[in-house]
């Protein structure tokens, strides 16, 4: 079977924008890592490489095919996340502990973090698959409108994929049960039909000069990382119901993308989807820089809010220092956090299926 990259820099470009942008910003796979365990950072990075960056390409190379845009790519981003956190490290149904925390609690109800799935298929759909692909054409703009894998190189790239998901939801734990999982399968399906035959145009801006300046523009993408912050707080306050902070989210999302579509214009397109894309980009870096270099031995991020919320949890759960525990459910090994480094664990040592009641140390090893 003939397997043809071309061009090669784009492809490499997005394999590897797309795990850098939600694991190395967000401190979930903390770069500071390469310090004092290089090894287990490199293993821990190429898996996220198989994951998210052949996830990327498998969307972008549709968008390509299909015709379709970035309505498509966003609902197509949102599968990706559902297939990621809840068919394959299970965080949509984890009972406690990193990285879901306190979001397994709030907001979670018939076995599922609903809350905590909200926030991560919205995640997922914008930064780790929407925003790395934008970034890649406003990169290499000559060949954005061209297909970049031959039917070869699809293929291996589609099986690396699944494999990947296949061997996780394998080995990690507190998977979903079976109605859980044709609930979610469903959902699947429809966001990946909704893709395919969703309008091209759907998210087209309006023609003419852009009707804010590129401050406004690089303020707005900020907009979702906020409201992800928002949930933490409220997450260890209590100070709302969780179904308001799941409005929180869906308004400012959706408030987002209408001002994108009436403001920004169609002339010069460049500069406002580079002004945007440094919008998002901003909080991340700060975030990392907070989390890896002023909070020792914890890595909070939208995949480990546990740490982030635990001053505000506190007086809820009665503990400092810790993220919230289940009192129905014990924190076992399949109770652990399975992103960023731990998924090297659990290809290398198969705690999710070993049913071991020790379980690793808390928190990255």
């Amino acid at each position: 079977m003939r397997i043809l990259l071309r061009p090669r820099l784009p492809v490499l470009a997005l394999l590897l924008l797309a795990p850098s942008i939600p694991e190395l910003l967000t401190g979930s796979t903390p770069v500071s890592r390469l310090a004092f365990d290089p090894v287990g950072f490199v293993v821990s990075y190429l898996l996220d490489v198989g994951l998210y960056g052949t996830g990327a390409l498998l969307i972008r190379e549709a968008a390509v095919i299909l015709r379709k845009r970035w309505a498509s790519i966003l609902l197509w981003g949102a599968a990706y996340g559902i297939a990621e956190e809840g068919l394959a490290v299970h965080t949509f149904f984890q009972p406690s502990g990193s990285p879901v925390g306190a979001l397994a609690v709030y907001g979670s109800a018939f076995g599922v973090n609903w809350l905590w799935a909200l926030g991560l298929t919205i995640f997922h759909a914008t930064y780790s698959i929407a925003l790395p692909i934008l970034l890649t054409y406003l990169w290499f703009p000559e060949v954005s409108d061209r297909r970049w894998l031959d039917r070869g190189a699809l293929t291996l790239v589609a099986i690396v994929y699944l494999a990947e998901v296949v061997v996780f939801a394998r080995l990690v734990g507190h998977g979903p049960s079976a109605p859980l999982l044709g609930l979610f399968l469903a959902v699947e399906a429809a966001l990946l039909l909704a893709g395919a035959l969703v309008p091209r145009d759907l998210l087209k801006p309006l023609a003419g000069p852009r009707r804010s300046g590129r401050w406004g523009i690089g303020f707005v993408g900020t907009w979702e990382w906020l409201a992800w912050v928002a949930v933490l707080i409220c997450s260890g306050t209590r100070a709302v119901p969780a179904w308001i902070a799941a409005g929180i989210v869906l308004v400012v999302d959706a408030a987002s993308l209408g001002w994108v579509v009436r403001r920004v214009g169609t002339d010069d397109p460049e500069r406002t989807q580079f002004a945007f894309a440094t919008g998002m980009l901003v909080p991340l870096f700060v975030w990392d820089a907070f989390v890896e270099f002023t909070v020792p031995g914890s890595w909070p991020s939208p995949r480990c809010s546990a740490t982030c919320s635990t001053a505000w949890d506190a007086p809820w759960t009665g503990e400092r220092g810790g993220p919230r525990r289940s009192r129905a459910v014990p924190e076992t090994r399949t109770a652990q956090r399975t992103d960023g480094a731990s998924k090297a664990g659990v290809l290398t040592a198969g705690w999710g299926a070993t049913g071991d009641p020790e379980g690793p140390p808390s928190g990255r090893t």
